[in-house]
């Protein structure tokens, strides 16, 4: 869940998402991961090429010397920045769908995410039973998600959600006592 005290009024939508969620019973398990925040320090970079980090160099206008007041053109730059990661989920996911699928608790699944970290977990599950994955982000299908619809016992297909998708799929104004945050 999203820690109250560094976000805002973005708790207060997300508990009552939740919430409505439980009281629609729209969900079977809720299974929490957790964030992590921390100061990390890494290179100075800049989007690049295809959205790769290009890292930055010292240059005129910002440029290093050394002790003797020559030009150190290929030094990098250090900075620090606060970090926030959201863990556990997709093991939380992997594990749960490996499980479903092991135990034949389910015939097909429906992975809604776009984590590569999801690869091997889905392949083993696409041996099993027929699986979407639906990626909800906007970037393309993280490669590692991707293959064909009849690979291992077939029937796998794959789907983008987009902004009509989920602008259809609002719970109502009012689920029992929770109320739908403005804006939504």
């Amino acid at each position: 869940m999203i820690d109250p005290a560094s976000s805002g009024d973005k708790w207060v939508r997300q508990d009552a998402y939740v919430r409505a969620l439980v009281a629609n019973n729209s969900i079977d398990k809720l299974v929490k991961g957790r964030f992590v925040e921390n100061v990390k320090v890494s290179r100075l970079a800049v989007r690049g090429r295809r959205g790769r980090p290009q890292r930055v160099t010292s240059s005129w206008p910002i440029m290093v010397q050394d002790r003797n007041g020559g030009d150190v053109s290929d030094a990098g730059f250090m900075v620090s920045h606060a970090n926030v990661e959201e863990k556990g989920s997709d093991v939380n996911l992997a594990t749960l769908l490996t499980i479903d699928v092991y135990d034949q608790s389910v015939d097909a699944a429906i992975v809604l995410s776009n984590d590569s970290d999801l690869k091997l977990p889905v392949q083993l599950a696409k041996e099993r039973v027929p699986v979407a994955v639906v990626n909800p982000s906007k970037n393309r299908l993280a490669g590692d998600l991707a293959g064909g619809a009849s690979d291992g016992v077939g029937g796998h297909w794959w789907y983008q959600l987009d902004q009509a998708d989920y602008t259809s799929s609002q719970l109502p104004d009012k689920v029992s006592a929770v109320h739908r945050p403005e804006g939504w």
